[in-house]
């Protein structure tokens, strides 16, 4: 059993040293699948974990009251909650007005809340740059600064009245922009898109021109499932909101990202082991005499299988700690809160059932495209294994006759394709895969990512993060997707040089031989283009809400025709490099 192990480890070592590009090509298709499931769940751990740590830093409330009502009236209805059975802390009640805010020539909705610096019991906004309130001031949530593109030391106008930004602050106690709740008139209900702004309590009366103010309760309840039990509830003309619903607006922000990018992590999954597998396959064509050896000298089918199954298993283990550390480490540039909460996820170490799930993933996708290969080689005939074991095309009446009218170039090709369907296959999801990611970007980039508030249109930061995740996971997608058609492209070229070397000799041209091969690789693409495109865009509409745009027609013709060119040219290239070698030489050569 020893020495077996032995054999197994020397093996591996001794194929990893000789094959380090196509074991650094494994590494890095299994890292691209870990490492965006990786980013997907840190996102996911980003959908509670910064609203808690602002909520506990800032003091949050339990629930937020505000009266329908204004002026003395709103204090009136609000004075008794202070008191009332079952509160055991609050802070307020704060003035607020709702009114326009310009900035940068957009004027906004902005729910106005006026604010001191003396100490509260709950409700103490975090600054996150420059200072808190004073006269002549502003502070301005995060996200609606960076919407706004304020600075501190920038000028404002509220309602007319020009302010100096000195600081930006983040709170629990209200959503975020774009949801800060802006209500039109006194009376209606808390429903319109805003930014959040505190100025100094002095002079929020004079930036609402004498209009009778709002007010805002912060309550804290002795019963930690009081707050839980609702989300939104308006009785005797007072609108509660429980922390249960910030926290749930505030997690939009990045819902959808974390939705687009575990979609792409599955994408990606689907790629790399297609990739794999035509790397594999690529493999197992330069091992069948080994397999033969090994066979001969009394391995039976375990140890063979032992032998190819263990190397791939450790570059997947070796791909699983990658891709955890890039995509952990890559983390808080997607799971930053942004700019409205506090903290972000990748400083910590992964928790352990990250480590788990995405180990398992690499294995799977290791264990998944080997699987056929390592089976096919344990139980191939040990004469059998010594030889070129391509698959000979089925010879039928009607396709003989058919190939007899074909030009040279496409009975290259389509011959290629009958030497190895396998291969066929692959380039076919390769394609498939990738235009699917193709198509569902572009349906990304064809909506409308602003939110309206007001007179103006500002960026929607759920949109913006939405489609930096789909940027991120199409980047990688076509990396991965570069990577598969090179391998198999070469693959291909090294696989038929003996049989494209004979079709040269019967008088094929080198021109030929190169269109052959490009038309090799692009036959089995066009099904892969013409089903990707609307895979993408049922995916998209299935992953979002109602009420999407469509991307013109004439941007589905330019990826399907980009995807096929692309594919063509990476064919071509080392096609045409292959096609210059001699046929003396090529046919000399010993096949593998």
């Amino acid at each position: 059993m020893a020495g077996r192990l032995l054999l197994v480890c020397r093996l591996l070592l001794r194929d990893v040293r000789r094959r380090r590009t196509e074991t650094v090509l494994l590494v890095i298709a299994i890292s691209a699948a870990t490492g965006t499931l990786t980013l997907g769940l840190a996102l996911n751990d980003a959908l509670a974990g910064p609203y808690e740590r602002t909520r506990a830093v800032t003091a949050g409330p339990d629930v937020v009251a505000t009266p329908t009502a204004t002026g003395q009236q709103a204090l009136a209805a609000l004075a008794p909650l202070a008191t009332a059975p079952g509160v055991t802390a609050h802070s307020g009640p704060y003035p607020m007005a709702y009114l326009m805010l310009t900035a940068r020539g957009k004027t906004v909705q902005a729910v106005v809340q006026g604010r001191d610096d003396s100490p509260a019991a709950l409700d103490r906004p975090a600054v996150t740059a420059g200072t808190w309130v004073r006269p002549g001031g502003v502070v301005v949530e995060p996200t609606f600064a960076n919407a706004l593109g304020v600075r501190t030391g920038d000028t404002v106008e509220i309602n007319g009245h020009p302010l100096r930004v000195v600081g930006t602050a983040v709170t629990a106690a209200r959503a975020v922009y774009p949801s800060a709740d802006w209500r039109v008139d006194s009376g209606s209900p808390l429903v319109q898109l805003a930014g959040l702004v505190w100025v100094d309590s002095s002079e929020i009366s004079l930036l609402a021109d004498g209009r009778p103010l709002s007010y805002t309760l912060n309550l804290r309840l002795a019963d930690p499932h009081a707050s839980t039990s609702f989300r939104h509830r308006s009785t005797a003309g007072i609108e509660y909101t429980s922390w249960v619903q910030i926290a749930e607006t505030d997690g939009r922000l990045v819902r959808q990202a974390h939705k687009a990018l575990l979609i792409g992590s599955w994408l990606l999954t689907i790629l790399a082991v297609a990739g794999v597998a035509g790397i594999v396959a690529g493999r197992a064509v330069e091992q069948r005499r080994r397999v033969g050896l090994l066979k001969a000298v009394g391995s039976g089918p375990a140890m063979v299988a032992a032998v190819h199954l263990a190397e791939y298993l450790v570059i997947g283990l070796a791909a699983a700690g990658t891709g955890l550390a890039v995509g952990w480490f890559a983390a808080p540039a997607l799971t930053n809160p942004g700019a409205g909460l506090l903290g972000s996820t990748g400083v910590q170490p992964p928790p352990l059932r990250t480590v788990v799930t995405v180990t398992a993933l690499a294995l799977a996708i290791a264990a998944a495209a080997t699987l056929g290969p390592v089976v096919r080689a344990a139980t191939t005939d040990t004469v059998h294994a010594l030889n070129d074991a391509a698959t000979p095309p089925r010879r039928r009446r009607w396709r003989v006759r058919l190939s007899r009218r074909m030009p040279a170039a496409l009975l290259i090709g389509v011959r290629v394709n009958a030497r190895r369907p396998r291969r066929a296959r692959l380039v076919m999801l390769n394609t498939l895969i990738t235009t699917t990611a193709l198509a569902a970007l572009l349906m990304g980039l064809a909506q409308d990512r602003t939110v309206k508030l007001g007179e103006s249109e500002l960026a929607n930061p759920r949109d913006t993060r939405t489609l930096q995740a789909m940027l991120l996971v199409i980047v990688v997608v076509c990396v991965l997707a570069l990577v598969n058609a090179v391998v198999t492209t070469w693959s291909a070229i090294l696989d038929n040089r003996h049989p494209l070397a004979v079709a040269r000799a019967l008088g094929a041209t080198p021109a030929q031989v190169t269109v052959g091969m490009a038309v090799a690789q692009t036959l089995p693409a066009v099904p892969g283009v013409a089903l990707g495109i609307p895979a993408g865009i049922v995916l998209y509409v299935l992953a979002s809400n109602p009420g999407i745009r469509y991307a013109p027609n004439a941007w589905w013709f330019a990826v399907a025709l980009a995807v096929l060119l692309t594919i063509a040219a990476l064919t071509a290239i080392p096609a045409m490099l292959a096609a210059r070698r001699p046929v003396a030489d090529t046919l000399r050569s010993t096949p593998t």
